[in-house]
C-alpha cells in the first residue's frame, strides 16, 4: 500500500478511536485496517497503537506521528482542492474594495477587461479611502496602498508608486524652488490627513535621512484635492507618481528635491485566506499582477518601474489611502 494511504488509515484509527470505526468510514474491511497499521508500523519500526481488549490508544511515538501525518494529509487536501479551484470557471458576485482616487484613474478602465474574461463574475466594487475589515464586512478581496503591517490577511503585490514633492512652474516662479528638504519649512504645503508622519516629511538622500516640519496652508483627506491645490499654484504637495504622474510628463507639475528619497508605498491586493481560495478571487488577483506589471504612472513620470521591494524613505509608514 501507498506511504500515504498507509498514514491515512493510521490517522482514521486514532480518529475514529477503533478500528472498526476507521474501517466503517474509509469503507474498508477491518482486518485490512488492522494489517495496514501493522505494515506502517513495521517500515517504521516503532509501535504506533497500544491494543488491549477493551481500549485503543495512541503510544508516545504514535502521538507525535499522528499530528504529523494530520498537517501532511492536511496539506494533501489542500493541494488538491487548490488544484480544483483553478479549473472551476470563476462566477458568482465578487465583493471588491478599492481606494476611491487610485480605483477610478487606475482600477476602472479595467473592470470591462476582467468581465470580458470572465462573464459568469459579477463584481461589486466599493470606493473607500478607509481601510476595511475584509472578514467583517464580507469582501472578497481589497485593493491598498500602504506599507502593509503584520496582519492575519494574505496580500500579493501588484506595483509600487513613488512619493514626490512637486509643486506647479507658477507656484516656483513665485516662489522661488527649494534646493533642501529644509527649504520646505518656509514653503506654503498642502498637506494630506492620512500620511502617519502628519505635518512632518522625511526624506533620505546622501546625508542620511532628514525630517522636516512643515506648515501647511491647506489640509485635506483627499488627494484629488491636494493635486487641484498644487496644479492653481496655492503650493507644495507631497503625493504618489499614480496620481501626479501625468502632470508631471507634460509640465503641469514640476518634481522637488530630486535628489531625495521621499519614500515608495506598495499596491497591494489584499484577501483574507490563501486556503480554498475561490475562482473568482483567485482570476482578479491573477488579472490585477498581470495590469500591473508594468505601471502607467511611473513611465509618465520619467522614472524606472519601483523593485518589487518597496525603497528606502520616510522614517513612519504611511496608511493605506486613496
Amino acid at each position: 500500500m501507498d506511504r500515504f494511504d498507509q498514514m491515512r488509515v493510521f490517522a482514521a484509527v486514532i480518529d475514529a478511536g477503533s478500528f472498526a470505526g476507521a474501517a466503517e468510514a474509509l469503507q474498508m474491511s477491518r482486518p485490512a485496517v488492522s494489517r495496514h497499521v501493522a505494515e506502517l508500523e513495521s517500515r517504521l519500526g516503532v509501535r504506533l497503537i497500544q491494543r488491549t481488549t477493551r481500549r485503543l490508544s495512541a503510544t508516545p511515538e504514535g502521538q507525535a506521528f499522528h499530528a504529523r501525518v494530520r498537517e501532511l494529509l492536511a496539506g494533501m487536501d489542500d493541494a488538491e482542492a487548490e488544484v480544483g479551484s483553478r479549473r472551476a470557471e470563476p462566477s458568482g458576485v465578487l465583493r471588491v474594495n478599492v481606494p476611491v482616487t487610485f480605483g477610478i484613474l487606475h482600477l476602472a478602465p479595467l473592470w470591462g477587461r476582467f468581465r470580458a474574461l470572465h462573464p459568469q463574475v459579477q463584481l461589486e466594487v466599493t470606493l473607500q479611502d478607509r481601510s476595511v475589515d475584509l472578514v467583517e464586512e464580507g469582501y472578497d478581496l481589497a485593493v491598498r496602498i500602504s506599507r502593509l503591517q503584520d496582519s492575519s490577511l494574505v496580500s500579493r503585490r501588484l506595483a509600487g508608486t513613488r512619493i514626490v514633492a512637486c509643486a506647479s512652474p507658477a507656484y516656483l516662479r513665485r516662489r522661488g524652488r527649494p534646493k533642501s528638504p529644509q527649504d520646505l519649512r518656509a514653503h506654503d504645503c498642502i498637506a494630506y490627513s492620512y500620511w502617519a508622519s502628519g505635518d512632518e516629511w522625511a526624506f533620505r538622500g546622501a546625508e542620511g535621512e532628514v525630517t522636516v516640519k512643515t506648515t501647511p496652508v491647506l489640509r485635506t483627506n483627499n488627494g484629488d484635492t491636494c493635486r487641484a491645490a498644487a496644479l492653481a499654484g496655492q503650493g507644495v504637495i507631497l503625493q504618489p507618481t499614480f496620481l501626479v504622474g501625468p502632470d508631471l510628463a507634460d509640465g503641469k507639475l514640476v518634481e522637488l528635491l530630486p535628489q531625495w528619497q521621499a519614500g515608495e508605498l506598495g499596491v497591494h491586493a489584499v484577501y483574507p485566506s490563501r486556503k480554498h481560495l475561490l475562482p473568482k478571487t483567485r482570476a482578479l488577483v491573477d488579472f490585477l499582477v498581470e495590469a500591473f506589471r508594468r505601471p502607467q504612472w511611473e513611465m509618465e513620470a520619467g522614472a524606472s518601474p519601483p523593485r518589487p521591494s518597496p525603497g528606502g524613505g520616510g522614517r513612519k509608514a504611511r496608511r493605506a489611502a486613496r
